[in-house]
């Protein structure tokens, strides 16, 4: 299954995903630079959003690989979320729950993407160990 025979919602899971992930970029980045930095001006923490740089060319190719460690990328992201919206108000609250519901859409739209990849890649295997069984009896 690749990019050209992709379905309907497997389009739109993608598409979601990569949304979120631009969308956690920006976030990251103008919560720490703008919106709500720990210190007046901006902070450090702006570089936050470098590790979310890392997986978007594979996303943007649907990658399989970097989608799966992605999803597990975005967890830190979720937990810096749910963290900071419970211990700040105001604004970085939220910011926090923007972040929060990004990294979540953006796990189970990257989940839901590689699952039919993962099956196919299953059936493939199971198909050649039937195989390789069956030439180690001849």
């Amino acid at each position: 299954m690749d990019a050209l025979t992709q379905s309907k919602s497997q389009k739109i899971l993608h598409l979601t995903s990569v949304v979120c992930l631009l969308g956690l970029i920006m976030l990251c980045t103008a919560w720490e630079l703008v919106l709500a930095p720990l210190r007046p001006g901006g902070s450090w923490m702006a570089i936050k959003a470098l590790p979310l740089m890392l997986p978007l060319a594979g996303v943007l190719r649907h990658n399989i690989y970097t989608l799966q460690w992605a999803s597990m990328l975005v967890l830190l992201y979720f937990t810096e979320g749910v963290v900071r919206a419970w211990s700040e108000y105001g604004v970085s609250a939220a910011l926090a729950s923007t972040e929060i519901f990004l990294s979540t859409v953006f796990f189970f739209c990257a989940i839901f993407f590689i699952r039919p990849y993962k099956k196919m890649a299953k059936k493939i295997a199971l198909e050649a160990i039937a195989k390789a069984s069956t030439h180690e009896e001849d």
